[in-house]
């Protein structure tokens, strides 16, 4: 193997081996961490993050920054947990969290095709706008309750023993996988992401792909809300916090694998995969909660420098 293939090899997977080899590590040394129950609380755990990811990946696809995730997501979260507290049909509780997260995407959207707002700002000023909505419906009051199984079992849940949580992880990751790879829409999308300009002088509607990436993006803060409301049984402004800097830690840790430089759904759902090991490992290490924050910043750090020229375009474009 020549040195070229070698380094090729490297830029590739090498983000990819760390990881298996930091599972390794924790599969030895940390107690209880190989056991199956654990190792299905992992996979459960990675489900809604990685969901979340993938918004946020299919918006950078597209070279924009949709920094309005998780409080999309809270606020679809509150949305949906009203309603199971009025008594109304659970299916229409999961579908209002869909729409309102596909509506605040759209809504994104709107804001930097046509309006021209840097998507910086505008996903910036939506999540200000998604946070008093849900402080507005809650009055800052939790919803939480015995809520329907109708509505619960869409998370906790079992399809051939397999938990819902990892079979929603599963279709979510194909439905974005194949639009990104098998479609004309996902080739168009990723064509306006790396060269815009071209990608419009060709006959690609730029604006339209964009649109359609930030969507997505609200759209799986909707998924994720619904998950997440129906796993906790409760719903509540900011819920969906501390998924921000892990959701984002995901992508760009994943641009370090796979496609090296890129926004990729592999690399995304791994990289919400080695996060969660890695919070679960070190808890069972018993290593102090403020670790996992200096280890995340730095992985959010060293992911940006590797590959810092797709989120220079995202973030600082006029």
């Amino acid at each position: 193997m020549g040195n070229l293939q070698r380094q090729e090899l490297i830029s590739r997977y090498g983000t990819a081996i760390a990881g298996l080899l930091l599972i390794l590590f924790f599969a030895i040394f940390a107690p209880n961490f190989a056991s199956g129950s654990n190792l299905i609380n992992i996979l459960k755990d990675t489900s809604t993050l990685a969901i979340l990811s993938m918004g946020f990946a299919l918006a950078l696809t597209i070279a924009e920054l949709d920094l309005s995730i998780a409080e999309v997501a809270s606020l679809a979260a509150v949305v949906c947990g009203f309603l199971i507290q009025q008594e109304y049909h659970p299916a229409l509780a999961a579908l209002a969290a869909l729409g309102v997260g596909t509506a605040l995407g759209v809504f994104n959207g709107f804001g930097v095709t046509r309006l021209h707002v840097p998507s910086l700002i505008m996903t910036l000023g939506t999540a200000a706008i998604a946070k008093g909505l849900s402080f507005l419906i809650t009055e800052g009051v939790a919803f939480v309750g015995s809520w329907p199984e109708a509505f619960t079992g869409l998370a906790r849940g079992k399809t051939g023993g397999i938990p819902h949580l990892i079979v929603w992880l599963i279709a979510v990751t194909a439905f974005a996988w194949y639009l990104v790879k098998w479609t004309r829409t996902g080739a168009h999308m990723v064509a306006t992401g790396e060269a815009e300009e071209a990608a419009r002088l060709s006959g690609i509607r730029t604006a339209r792909m964009k649109r359609i990436g930030l969507l997505l993006s609200g759209a799986l803060a909707g998924v994720t809300a619904m998950l997440l409301a129906a796993n906790l049984s409760s719903a509540a402004p900011g819920m969906a916090g501390d998924y921000f800097l892990y959701a984002i830690a995901a992508v760009l840790l994943g641009m370090t694998m796979f496609e090296p430089g890129k926004p990729n759904i592999a690399g995304t759902v791994f990289a919400a995969l080695v996060l969660k090991v890695l919070g679960n490992g070190l808890v069972l290490l018993g290593a102090p909660y403020y670790i996992q924050d200096i280890m995340l910043g730095a992985i959010i750090i060293g992911s940006v420098a590797f590959s810092a020229s797709v989120l220079k375009k995202a973030a600082f474009k006029v």
